[in-house]
């Protein structure tokens, strides 16, 4: 007869993992889908904003790509260039696109209200902070310490092109945090992103995830643009992308970065009612 051993993490949350724009900073996140549409403009593209936000969470070469192929931009290409797009024709679209990003990643770096607020109260509660982002490391040493100024600095950074394995929606850049920040189990760290490549992310990660919705890509609205909204409004803006993460699986959906800390009393609970993600 074999016995097989089972261990069952119970203890507590350990690490919580932020994406950026969208999560963290830029509410809408805009700095990403209006650099694309930039871009794109570049080569004499037009790209909507709705359109450019389509693939939002993706490695940004991945992102190009996933653009270029939607029938709509794809037929605008053809018409233009006579062509498809190609790997070169993302490669020189990704090539224009890194300079505007570095110098206008800034202008987009606003914390989301409540982000201090939210950190302040997980460190008191001795949780690591990590993040990981759909940036490249260019674009990331450039937010980092504007960030920092505006009084946020996570523990750890990773940005999707630190590591051989690529980006999301693999687990490589959530896990690679857990290492970082010294995290003994999976079931001890949270992801919490605006997307369903960052969901898609913290659960192939094996981790729990926290989808964030009327501050995110799903909405896509300043916070001016939302402040102005009826609460009436609101709800009817965010369901939409509510259900979009909630059917990619997250856990639990929130309207912004503010209202983590009670979600994550309710995981610590689960987790000591013996529960994995």
């Amino acid at each position: 007869m074999s016995y097989r051993y089972q261990r069952r993490y119970t203890g507590p949350l350990q690490a919580v993992i932020f994406d950026w724009a969208g999560t963290v900073v830029d509410f809408g996140s805009f700095a990403p889908t209006q650099v694309l549409i930039d871009a794109f403009a570049g080569f004499d593209i037009e790209v909507s904003l709705a359109e450019a936000r389509i693939p939002m969470g993706l490695a940004k070469w991945d992102h190009i790509q996933a653009l270029g192929r939607l029938p709509a931009v794809a037929a605008r290409w053809q018409a233009r260039f006579g062509r498809a797009m190609s790997d070169a024709d993302v490669d020189a679209l990704y090539a224009a696109f890194i300079p505007l990003q570095i110098e206008r990643v800034g202008d987009y770096s606003a914390l989301i209200p409540g982000a201090l607020e939210c950190i302040a109260t997980l460190r008191q509660r001795g949780l690591k902070i990590g993040s990981c982002s759909g940036y490249p490391r260019v674009v990331m040493d450039a937010l980092l310490p504007i960030s920092a100024a505006a009084g946020y600095a996570p523990d750890w950074v990773v940005a999707t092109d630190d590591l051989p394995a690529g980006g999301r929606p693999g687990p490589w850049m959530a896990l690679e945090n857990l290492i970082r920040l010294g995290a003994s189990d999976v079931a001890a760290c949270v992801k919490v992103d605006d997307t369903v490549p960052g969901i898609d992310e913290g659960l192939a990660a094996g981790m729990w995830t926290v989808g964030l919705s009327a501050s995110g890509n799903e909405v896509g609205l300043s916070h001016a643009q939302w402040s102005a909204l009826t609460p009436a409004e609101q709800a009817a803006c965010a369901r939409p992308a509510a259900a979009k993460l909630q059917q990619a699986g997250a856990h639990y959906v929130l309207a912004s970065i503010a209202e983590l800390p009670a979600v994550l009393d309710a995981i610590e609970q689960r987790l000591a009612n013996g529960e994995r993600p």
